[in-house]
């Protein structure tokens, strides 16, 4: 078995210093870490892999490095690096101690390190879920050198693995095309997963991959971990395989531009590594992942969502109150929950009518809203609706009042020609000033207009030809600051606000990082809402993210499909629309009501559930996927054809997850209206065991590109 992986905990009743000789033992349900001290009081990462037992344990001896410093002998990529006031550019951290406390699940593990010859400590944290077989590491570092030491590199963790392959699962991608997936073998030398995009820092390479041990990884089969980093700015994964082929893992913010002077007795403290390890597949992986979400990972991870109605598609930046009013009743058709007021309410002097004003004037345009936002809180609610709405608060326009009162609050090189994108600059959030500005734009609203429900909060652009007013002399911070600033405004927001719905957007999915999501309920995973490649999106963020997190509306892009085909891509995520109703037949609409009563009744299967994706869209013509209830007494599952070959008709699907010995009722739901299931197994009763073993054939009636199934299967 290969040293692979992660998790957690020491089961110690009460916090208690150990021994140096004594194994350091992190460990979840099904994993373990062990750390120990070698003789020169290093620490050394001695095992990580399947869960050992003390026999076992007692038999390791000798590893490499946990946190490996620069400028002593090592010779590959360090975890930290610091040069010291006097200009050494070495580091040694020995052994101190360590100390563990159990809390239910949770066990927290922290063992501190410091340089015997330089007043410089840094201590290694490990918190580990036990029964979600998850674990989380960061790093605290501090010195008492009396001026600032430069680090220039810091990494939030490193971990050591030995096999003879590695394999590397990825997700890179565009706007509009995020998360492929690409799966690659490492060689010797260094690869690196990186950002340096500032802002929106997912817009390109995903802050999540798989790392598979001597062979690739499946679906249900192979021995790996899943990695993500809690942060939402510039990261950096590296993958080093040495002269020995050994792997070694570092994962941190990255530290290109981002040299940072440590002033004496300032705590610097990385973000958080979170990892499960699995011995089958991806799948166990994904679910280890999800369980953690729900229960930890997402603000009111297991709490309620709402199905909502945007206006985009609809209107654009092109309304007046009185056609937002109009759209209520649509949403009521629809039978929603909410509506959304998207870009363009806002601003005076400069009129949000197109992207390239009035971003940072934040109070109603009187042309559009003569009323306020507080008569349309007060009109959705007539129609029994709530109402949420659009800020973009981190963004200014050059034309907009905000531009011309505050230059000083702008991310610009003081001589250089402004760079744009989508007609803006990035405002200093580093600056307490700006923070407050940008608190004030979601309290001011929230405290004129309590009645306001959601809010979509979005990112449109990346850092470019960034430079910091406020910081001066300090510009290698501003990535760094500029995300610890962005977590002080959210944290102000949530202490006020602590249950507020706020959606994570970054013109799609440009920030999807758990670091952001302990402030948001859900976010937004691209603005390609095409029924068929939101199949390959969502089944990329699937390996990750929880269905209720991920959102997922039915619009009119890839008119080429049905509304079903595009209603039943939206159902296995976290449902909503962005679509003219007044346009549906009477027929569509009836379906769709239909569609959002029935996607009500069966999501907490599909946002609590344990996910099993059966059939890849990257290896067949079609994808299945289904979500089973914890207890195993139902489960939903969703059958989306790609384009179709005549061998998808005939071969059956053994479905996973359920309980051999109980019976269930196979059942298609979501049916278009007048439209009878044509599965000659539908309604019928199998055991689990057969379901498994055997499975079904999911087609149904007349296949065709671009069709789809939703079927619920009940315990009898």
């Amino acid at each position: 078995m290969r040293n692979l992986i992660i998790l957690l905990a020491i089961l110690c009743a009460a916090p208690v210093l150990a021994q140096p000789s004594l194994p350091i033992l992190i460990e979840t349900k099904n994993a373990s870490l062990v750390l120990t001290v070698g003789s020169n009081q290093r620490l050394l990462q001695s095992y990580l892999g399947k869960k050992t037992d003390a026999a076992s344990r007692s038999q390791l001896k000798g590893g490499r490095e946990a946190y490996i410093t620069a400028g002593m002998e090592n010779q590959f990529e360090p975890a930290i690096r610091m040069v010291h006031n006097d200009g050494n550019p070495s580091l040694e951290l020995k052994y101190v101690s360590h100390r563990s406390t159990v809390n239910g699940n949770i066990t927290a593990t922290d063992i501190l390190l410091k340089d015997p010859m330089y007043p410089v400590e840094v201590t290694l944290h490990y918190l580990s879920y036990f029964n979600e077989d998850v674990i989380k590491s960061w790093t605290d570092i501090r010195h008492q050198e009396k001026k600032p030491v430069l680090m220039t590199q810091y990494a939030s963790s490193m971990l050591h693995f030995n096999a003879n392959e590695y394999w590397l699962t990825q997700f890179h991608g565009d706007w509009a095309r995020e998360v492929n997936i690409v799966e690659e073998k490492l060689t010797n030398g260094i690869k690196s997963i990186e950002s340096k995009l500032g802002t929106r820092s997912n817009f390109y390479q995903s802050p999540i991959f798989f790392l598979s041990l001597d062979q690739p990884s499946d679906e249900n089969n192979g021995e790996l971990i899943a990695g993500t980093l809690n942060w939402t700015g510039n990261f950096q994964f590296t993958f080093e395989i040495d002269q020995r082929n050994g792997l070694r893992l570092r994962s941190g913010i990255n530290p290109y531009a981002s040299e940072y002077y440590l002033p004496p007795n300032e705590m610097f403290t990385t973000p958080e590594m979170v990892i499960t390890w699995s011995s089958q597949g991806k799948g166990q992986a994904s679910r280890n992942l999800h369980r953690w979400a729900r229960n930890y990972g997402v603000l009111d991870g297991k709490g309620q969502r709402m199905v909502l109605l945007n206006n985009w598609e609809a209107t654009h930046t092109s309304f007046n109150e009185n056609r937002l009013v109009e759209l209520f009743d649509e949403g009521k058709k629809l039978g929603v929950d909410l509506f959304l007021l998207d870009d363009g309410w806002f601003g005076n002097a400069f009129p949000r009518d197109d992207d390239k004003n009035g971003l940072g004037d934040w109070q109603e345009d009187k042309r559009k809203l003569p009323s306020g936002i507080g008569y349309l809180v007060k009109e959705a609610e007539k129609k029994g609706i709530k109402f949420g709405i659009w800020l973009e608060p981190e963004m200014v326009n050059p034309k907009s009042e905000l531009y011309r009162q505050h230059p000083d609050w702008i991310l610009r090189l003081p001589n250089r020609e402004e760079n744009l994108g989508r007609n803006q600059l990035v405002l200093d959030l580093t600056n307490p000033k700006v923070q407050d500005f940008v608190f004030g734009i979601v309290d001011n609203m929230m405290t004129k207009y309590p009645g306001v429900a959601f809010i979509k909060w979005d990112c449109n652009r990346s850092m470019t030809n960034a430079w910091s007013p406020y910081l001066k002399d300090k510009q290698s911070h501003l990535y760094v600051e500029y995300t610890r600033s962005l977590y002080k405004v959210m944290d102000r927001i949530r202490a006020k606000y602590p249950l507020l719905p706020i959606m994570l957007c970054a013109g799609g999915g440009g920030r999807t990082d758990y670091g952001a999501l302990k402030y948001f309920t859900e976010f937004w995973p691209s603005d390609n809402t095409d029924g068929l490649e939101r199949i390959f999106i969502q089944w990329g963020y699937s390996y990750f993210f929880p269905a209720n997190t991920i959102s997922a509306h039915v619009t009119s892009m890839g008119k080429q499909q049905s509304l079903k085909f595009r209603t039943d891509v939206a159902m296995s995520g976290k449902m909503g629309y962005d679509i003219r109703v007044n346009n549906f037949t009477e027929q569509e609409l009836r379906f769709s009501n239909e569609a959002v009563k029935t996607y009500k009744r069966i999501s907490d299967v599909t946002w609590s559930g344990d996910l099993y994706r059966l059939v890849s869209p990257y290896q067949e013509n079609r994808a299945v996927l289904m979500y089973v209830s914890e207890n195993k007494s139902k489960a939903i599952l969703f059958n989306y054809y790609t384009t179709v070959r005549r061998r998808d008709i005939f071969v059956k699907v053994k479905l996973q997850g359920l309980d051999p010995q109980k019976k269930y009722r196979f059942r298609e739901i979501d049916l278009f209206p007048d439209t009878k299931p044509a599965n000659p197994d539908n309604d019928k009763v199998f055991t689990g065991d057969y379901l498994m073993t055997v499975g079904l054939n999911l087609a149904s009636g007349k296949i065709t590109a671009m069709s789809s199934n939703v079927y619920e299967i009940t315990e009898e």
